[in-house]
């Protein structure tokens, strides 16, 4: 359920009504907008008696939720999210500027980090992207540079301003990401990863949440009301691709998952077409489809030799072609009321 306060209630109605959710033995969450401030009830609320609410001033009605995700769902939340990533610059995703997410799948060294970096900041991209902990199916294969690639990862946004997102895999990994990255990204094997859900929903720090590759859209909002619930309303769900039997592409790429976020949830929406198809010639197609279907921002890998990128070489752009892309996805996005 939720408690729809009436416009213009004073904060001790507020109070009287988040006592009274606690009396029943749930938790509360307020939620402050613009016209309406609304109180989501959290927990079994099935048997508890709504017309004790309904009595409390400055109450304007008892909304049953009926989707499983309370905290995620537009209903709770009518107006969309604007996430502030942080960083000198400070960008936002939501809203009517498209985020530009970029930089290189691995971090190898600061010499390259460095180009790469400066080389998207002038294209135009928003953040910077750039693993230093990397899941890998094979074990024998490059791990990531650890706390040495985060180190490098913080110069690189502070030398650009850029805020930067990057993978945390575990929860004993959490503090230490978190003391580096402005945005904390949650990969898509982990995304059923429970407990590294509720730890990183007890940051400071907005999340990247990538959909597992075979969740359906209600797990993958479920798994963001993980980490809503556990305080930190900052989520960035992100579409990755899910697995198919289609052999083209390392993934498929289902942008129709964007139009249903934004029906179902305020929560914001990237897209990742690198993930997504694993081609690098078909990344710029996707991304500017990405953004005509509504996505609020686009994650991709960038390397300025892919050929010799320690990984994911076969599906990152160019700088030269990631300067491409921008232009193009720019006129997109004006042609569709965005900005880019």
């Amino acid at each position: 359920m939720i408690v729809v306060m009436r416009a213009g209630c004073q904060k001790p109605d507020v109070d009287r009504v988040v006592h009274l959710v606690r009396e029943m033995g749930l938790k509360d969450h307020v939620i402050v907008g613009t016209e309406r401030t609304v109180v989501a009830l959290i927990g079994d609320d099935r048997a508890k008696d709504k017309s004790k609410l309904e009595a409390c001033p400055g109450v304007d009605r008892v909304v049953d939720i009926l989707a499983p995700y309370k905290i995620a769902s537009r209903q709770t939340h009518p107006e969309p999210s604007v996430i502030p990533l942080g960083g000198a610059l400070n960008p936002k995703v939501g809203g009517k500027q498209v985020c530009m997410m970029a930089g290189p799948c691995s971090i190898e060294n600061r010499s390259m980090l460095m180009e790469i970096a400066h080389a998207v900041k002038e294209a135009g991209a928003t953040c910077l992207r750039g693993g230093a902990f990397k899941p890998r199916t094979n074990p024998y294969e490059f791990q990531g540079l650890g706390e040495k690639g985060l180190e490098m990862l913080a110069e690189a946004g502070e030398e650009t301003g850029l805020p930067v997102c990057t993978e945390v895999m575990s929860i004993d990994q959490v503090l230490v990401v978190a003391k580096y990255a402005d945005v904390l990204q949650i990969g898509t094997r982990n995304m059923h990863n429970f407990n590294l859900l509720m730890a990183v929903g007890k940051t400071d720090k907005p999340v990247l949440l990538k959909r597992g590759w075979s969740a359906t859209l209600n797990e993958f909002l479920l798994a963001a009301e993980y980490i809503i619930q556990s305080g930190n309303p900052n989520v960035i769900l992100c579409e990755r691709g899910i697995r198919t039997h289609e052999d083209h592409v390392r993934n498929t790429l289902p942008l129709a998952t964007v139009p249903a976020v934004k029906r179902e949830s305020h929560l914001p929406i990237v897209v990742d077409p690198a993930h997504g198809t694993g081609r690098a010639y078909m990344v710029p197609s996707m991304a500017r489809a990405a953004i005509a279907a509504g996505a609020d921002g686009i994650m991709v890998e960038v390397h300025c030799d892919p050929q010799h990128a320690w990984t994911d070489g076969a599906q990152s752009l160019t700088l030269d072609a990631f300067a491409q892309m921008m232009r193009e996805c720019r006129a997109v996005a004006e042609a569709v009321g965005r900005e880019l």
